[in-house]
């Protein structure tokens, strides 16, 4: 019987995070059985040094849906991007965080935001569970990209978003440039959309990635 395609594909890098992924693998089935679309979720381990390859070859056996990439050293979460979205066979792609703080019960909500005419759709953490070191800073340079690349959104940095397909095949990323992708994709013609996201308290361990995740 021939593999049925997803509809979706969740695009998830990570690193050193080997307590959060168990549970937001069960939150995302959670969030994929409401919705009710075939899916699949690709984890890129971008050089962990704890137990998170470990993991993920765990959840590879026993979730069909699983797919990994590993890196064997940290090369960033642009370069995270750029080795998951040619591999992304879904009609959708989010991308999210690992460590929890990310919720994937917004994901509906992001695809009916698509569905309503937009190409990329990008979560504002309203209420933002970060410290002072990570806010300022992401607040300061959400501030002076919207106001030079002309786009209205509130969170340029957030995670949580959501792209057609074309959208990231369009796109090329490296270096930094994940921070700037509502940006490139608007260079190319595409229409970004926002909603505001539910943004959760660490559970585990210290931010992994700096202020522009």
């Amino acid at each position: 019987m021939a593999e049925t395609e997803p509809v979706l594909s969740v695009v998830v890098p990570l690193l050193n995070e080997e307590d959060s992924l168990r549970p937001l693998m069960s939150k995302v089935t959670e969030a994929m059985a409401d919705l009710g679309h075939p899916y699949e979720i690709i984890f890129v381990d971008d050089g962990s040094t704890d137990g998170s390859y470990e993991v993920l070859e765990k959840l590879h056996a026993n979730h069909a849906q699983v797919k990994v990439i590993r890196f064997r050293r940290n090369f960033g979460k642009a370069a995270a991007y750029a080795a998951a979205f040619p591999k992304a066979r879904g009609r959708y792609v989010i991308t999210m965080d690992a460590d929890l703080q990310d919720d994937p019960n917004e994901i509906p909500n992001l695809i009916r935001k698509l569905e309503e005419g937009y190409d990329l759709v990008s979560g504002w953490k309203r209420k933002r569970f970060d410290p002072l070191g990570k806010t300022i800073p992401s607040k300061f340079f959400n501030w002076v990209t919207g106001r030079l690349s002309g786009i209205s959104i509130h969170d340029f940095n957030c995670g949580l978003k959501a792209y057609r397909r074309e959208v990231v095949n369009d796109v090329r990323i490296y270096g930094e440039l994940h921070r700037y992708i509502p940006v490139l994709a608007h260079l190319e013609g595409y229409r970004i959309g926002e909603i505001p996201v539910q943004h959760h308290p660490r559970q585990f361990g210290v931010t992994k990635y700096g202020w522009a995740r």
